[in-house]
């Protein structure tokens, strides 16, 4: 999939230029934002186990986490347009303005999945509340990872791209290790009947704290130099969209093959893990829960390295690495997992999982904004990531579960992550490397 234009309006490698103050709190500010929006959607797939009977009373426990696993799906149907009204939003009105509105809605819909009414209470309307409040954060949630790549992209040096990119992918997953840790610990505090009951509700109402700070470091924030200058140059878009199709048509397939690959294996280790733990190997979910936020904090802590490795030897070869490690190592990584009583091991294995994702989403990142003019990045990044999560991110768990129920082989998931990693390969044949390039005006 070759695209000459991608980097054709780009300058040649950009000069040095050393990190200012507004760049490193751009990178601060964009990686809390994305924090709030994986924690809300992985406390919900930690509280599956939790959630599944109280929205979905079924003879069957098997139907019953399908179900609560599709709801978590539905999230991710919305993400698309999500994507383009924020796109639109960020591209015309500025990045600070759209990222300020996502974080904020996705606060209040975080709370409200802490309120709504369980099925004992409300009957089928509870069910139906569930997916509503899922939609309207899935809305939300399209605006904010695009919109907090192309922030940081443009507020930091081109040649530490790289590192200060790798906020993004920090954020999002340490969205997944606070979830997980805050999880743990109210587990630890309640019983099963005090969990079923009203401990639950808990992890999802501590997202208003969490909100408000980024709230905070995001109003404080001035716009970017490239909104800035292409404000000052009247190069806005009446229409972002159409303006991505026509002109970045081949870098909106890249996105979207790079996010499948992305998402479809890191929702695999994000949330299916801790399913696949708990139901099917009978582990302690209290110390899943910590097993699974001490993994992902260690995964997190190789970000930054790898960040800096993308901008020392570029983001393709980084790329390459991660996904052929995932095609040679996932079903071994799993089956490792599936055959020990020793959670050491089942750790060990579970942080190869998660820093082989690190490896695929730090480079990713600074890469999508790198496919993009200016005019319509915000868009065509957010647009792009959001139909690939679509298509394996909200799904991956939903289809990890329906692999082992339909086989009754606990590794057969690493055949999708497998197939995905596949589809990221596939993406980025005849692309050239996009580090240490100015971003195309």
């Amino acid at each position: 999939m070759s695209n000459p234009g991608t980097l054709g309006d780009t300058a040649q490698a950009a000069p040095r230029r050393s990190a200012s103050p507004a760049a490193r709190r751009a990178a601060i500010a964009g990686g809390v934002g994305t924090l709030i929006e994986y924690y809300d959607f992985s406390v919900y797939g930690f509280l599956a186990v939790t959630i599944a009977p109280l929205f979905f009373p079924s003879g069957d426990p098997a139907a019953a986490m399908l179900a609560t696993l599709a709801v978590f799906g539905s999230g991710y149907l919305v993400r698309p347009l999500g994507g383009v009204f924020f796109g639109w939003l960020g591209d015309r009105s500025g990045r600070r303005t759209a990222l300020v509105a996502t974080v904020l809605g996705m606060g209040v819909c975080s709370a409200l999945l802490g309120l709504i009414p369980t099925y004992a209470t409300a009957g089928l309307l509870a069910p139906v509340l569930l997916v509503a409040v899922r939609l309207a954060g899935g809305f939300m949630a399209g605006g904010e990872i695009g919109g907090a790549a192309t922030y940081i992209a443009e507020s930091a040096p081109p040649r530490r791209r790289g590192l200060f990119g790798s906020f993004t992918p920090m954020g999002s997953t340490s969205g997944f290790a606070v979830a997980a840790a805050v999880t743990g610990v109210v587990t630890g505090l309640t019983s099963g009947d005090q969990m079923a009951s009203w401990g639950w509700r808990i992890p999802f109402l501590l997202c208003i704290p969490l909100a408000l700070l980024s709230l905070y470091a995001r109003v404080k924030l001035d716009d970017t130099p490239e909104f800035a200058a292409m404000t000052d140059q009247a190069e806005a878009v009446r229409n972002p969209l159409l303006g991505v199709v026509r002109e970045r048509p081949v870098s909106v397939l890249r996105v979207i093959g790079l996010a499948i690959a992305t998402n479809g294996s890191g929702y695999i280790g994000l949330t299916y893990m801790s399913v696949y733990l708990i139901n099917d190997l009978k582990f302690d979910a209290d110390a899943v829960y910590w097993l699974s936020a001490l993994v992902i904090v260690l995964a997190c802590l190789t970000m930054p390295v790898v960040g800096m490795l993308t901008d020392r030897f570029g983001r393709r070869p980084v790329l390459v690495a991660g996904l052929i490690g995932y095609v040679l190592l996932s079903y071994p990584l799993l089956a490792i997992m599936g055959t020990t009583s020793a959670l050491v091991l089942v750790g060990a294995a579970y942080f190869v999982f998660m820093a082989l994702n690190a490896v695929l989403q730090v480079p990713a990142f600074p890469m999508f904004t790198e496919l993009f003019p200016r005019r319509i990045r915000y868009t065509g990044v957010a647009l792009g990531f959001n139909i690939g999560t679509i298509i394996a991110g909200g799904t991956a768990p939903y289809i990890a579960a329906q692999l082992v129920h339909l086989t009754g082989n606990e590794q057969t998931p690493a055949l999708w992550v497998i197939g995905v990693s596949a589809v990221g390969l596939l993406s980025l044949l005849g692309l050239r490397e996009t580090s240490n390039q100015r971003l195309p005006v």
